[in-house]
């Protein structure tokens, strides 16, 4: 036990401190790039402290799409993104995305539209068809509520800008409201 508490210390003064210690192999990352060794230490330890929430964020935006696909391909089938059920606004930009991501010559993220959407679209996917993700969610307005404040933190992890005591507590709030949503 006391092996496992120091070689878990080493790690946080590893990563606290950008320092190697050797007591363990390091995992092959981009920090062997010589590019990556000229941005400056602080923003490589706040882009490190930053990753966990991309990470959560990542998970949680993933795992939204996931059950609205679900749900609507349960109801209305495996068509629903043409259904009519998708406010057209939203299949709207989704095309206008797509169109700019040809026209950029890249490949494709995805072929589902769903990939497509906003984080707030989805919101929108949610609310426009209630009756069907009022047997999911406890409340429609709290669903709003706790996606708008979702949203506005998603704000500050995508576009890199660390995020503040408060709100590293409030996103870990938030995201405990969210699944409380679906017990």
């Amino acid at each position: 036990m006391t092996g496992h508490m120091l070689t878990e210390e080493f790690a946080r003064i590893e990563s606290d401190f950008d320092v190697e210690l050797g007591h363990a192999p390091r995992q092959e990352s981009h920090e062997s790039d010589s590019y990556y060794q000229q941005f400056s230490l602080a923003v490589r330890l706040e882009a490190r402290m930053m990753a966990t929430h991309y990470e959560v964020f990542y998970c949680l935006e993933k795992d939204t799409r996931s059950r609205v696909s679900q749900a609507m391909e349960d109801q209305i089938g495996t068509s629903w993104w043409n259904s009519g059920k998708v406010p057209a606004q939203i299949i709207s930009e989704v095309q206008k995305r797509i169109q700019r991501e040809t026209d950029a010559g890249v490949t494709r993220r995805s072929a589902d539209p769903l990939d497509y959407t906003t984080f707030g679209e989805l919101s929108g996917i949610i609310t426009a068809n209630w009756d069907i993700f009022g047997a999911i969610f406890s409340s429609q307005k709290a669903v709003e509520k706790v996606m708008s404040s979702l949203n506005s933190l998603r704000g500050s992890i995508a576009h890199c800008s660390p995020l503040a005591a408060d709100e590293v507590l409030r996103l870990r709030l938030t995201l405990r409201d969210w699944f409380r949503l679906m017990e």
